[in-house]
């Protein structure tokens, strides 16, 4: 199998990016700033400000790492970052479409020669606007696609497997579980035939119910009425097969048990996290929230850089069904209000006043 290999880190070192300011290297953009210790100020290395001392200049991997070092960007600089913000979302959105049609993905390779960049430059600047490797985006394309495929068309599995874009039935197996969770076939009958262990505990909170498919946890469900949540999950996977966990399994519900007691603690587990790309980098970002602080909407949807995308992110939150191990209780309205919680607004104020003292 090919395989696509990112080259050497450019400007690694002071002296690469010294020179790439002098010769204002637009190449050099989005690899590093400069700082300049007289004046306060950051700039890209392709500014046309005036070159400073040597002696006075300081490098830093981006403009957060400057700015959090006292530094504020230059006049120019804020200029340019908007037409320069402009120019990385239209590329990005046409490779996104030459993903999307092409009949066979495009490489690494490829793309970054369609939007005129190095393979390391591209894949940096699609990362930072879509919140995905290239790689990580085809993939979720053809995996909606191929969803959508076994869902509404009459065509045979295998042909629904080349019209989501693989272009063989080998390279798609390869990749099934990670797509479906399940055999394309048993995708088509509803889930038949996955199998989902669970059991039924009791903290402090309420009941708690734990799921884990061949994959990993697939739900962790907290309520008052333990039967409500088995119910919940036979609506989740109406068509799989629920067993109720053994003595074993029972020593999962104790370690989820454990972090919701004492946050602190840590939680482990092996995610089984079905959900849209747009979910998946929500879920992503909720998971890296530490015990103690709170986000808003609005600040999820900025980190994810998707920054009109509040309404959506609050959506996603709502489709969480992975109490805890993903935080979506540490995300609170801007004015600083609980707002609402999938396991009540108690449990929720609950979580956050334990993780405050923890």
């Amino acid at each position: 199998m090919n395989k696509t290999f990112l080259p050497t880190r450019p400007y690694a070192t002071d002296d690469e990016r010294w020179e790439a300011v002098q010769a204002r290297e637009a190449d050099a953009d989005g690899h590093f700033v400069y700082a300049v210790r007289t004046t306060g100020v950051y700039c890209r290395p392709s500014s046309s400000a005036r070159l400073p001392m040597r002696e006075n200049v300081e490098f830093f991997d981006n403009a957060e790492a400057a700015e959090a070092a006292g530094y504020r960007a230059s006049r120019r600089a804020r200029g340019d970052q908007t037409a320069a913000a402009a120019e990385r979302g239209a590329l990005v959105a046409q490779a996104c479409r030459l993903i999307e049609t092409a009949e066979t993905p495009p490489n690494l390779d490829e793309l970054a020669t369609q939007a005129g960049m190095s393979p390391f430059h591209f894949h940096r600047v699609f990362k930072a606007e879509t919140g995905l490797t290239p790689k990580a985006y085809s993939s979720a394309f053809r995996a909606r696609k191929l969803r959508e495929e076994l869902s509404t068309s009459e065509a045979s599995v295998t042909d629904a497997i080349y019209g989501a874009g693989f272009n063989s039935n080998s390279r798609f197996y390869e990749t099934s579980a990670q797509l479906l969770g399940m055999r394309a076939r048993d995708y088509r009958a509803g889930g038949t035939g996955a199998v989902i262990r669970f059991a039924v505990g009791q903290c402090s909170l309420g009941a708690i119910l734990v799921a884990q498919s061949q994959r990993g946890i697939c739900a962790i469900l907290l309520g008052d009425d333990p039967d409500l949540l088995v119910r919940d999950l036979q609506d989740q996977f109406p068509k799989a097969q629920l067993i109720g966990g053994d003595a074993k399994f029972e020593q999962l519900i104790a370690q989820v048990v454990g972090f919701i007691e004492a946050p602190s603690i840590g939680l482990n587990l092996p995610l089984d996290v079905r959900g849209t790309a747009f979910q998946e980098r929500v879920w992503q970002a909720l998971r890296e929230v530490p015990p103690g602080v709170t986000v808003s909407y609005a600040e999820i949807a900025e980190r994810i850089g998707a920054p009109k995308a509040v309404r959506a992110v609050a959506q996603a939150c709502g489709a969480n069904h992975i109490a805890v191990a993903i935080p979506c209780h540490r995300v609170v309205r801007r004015d600083g209000d609980i707002s609402g919680y999938r396991w009540g607004v108690d449990r929720k104020r609950e979580l956050l006043r334990r993780e405050a003292d923890a």
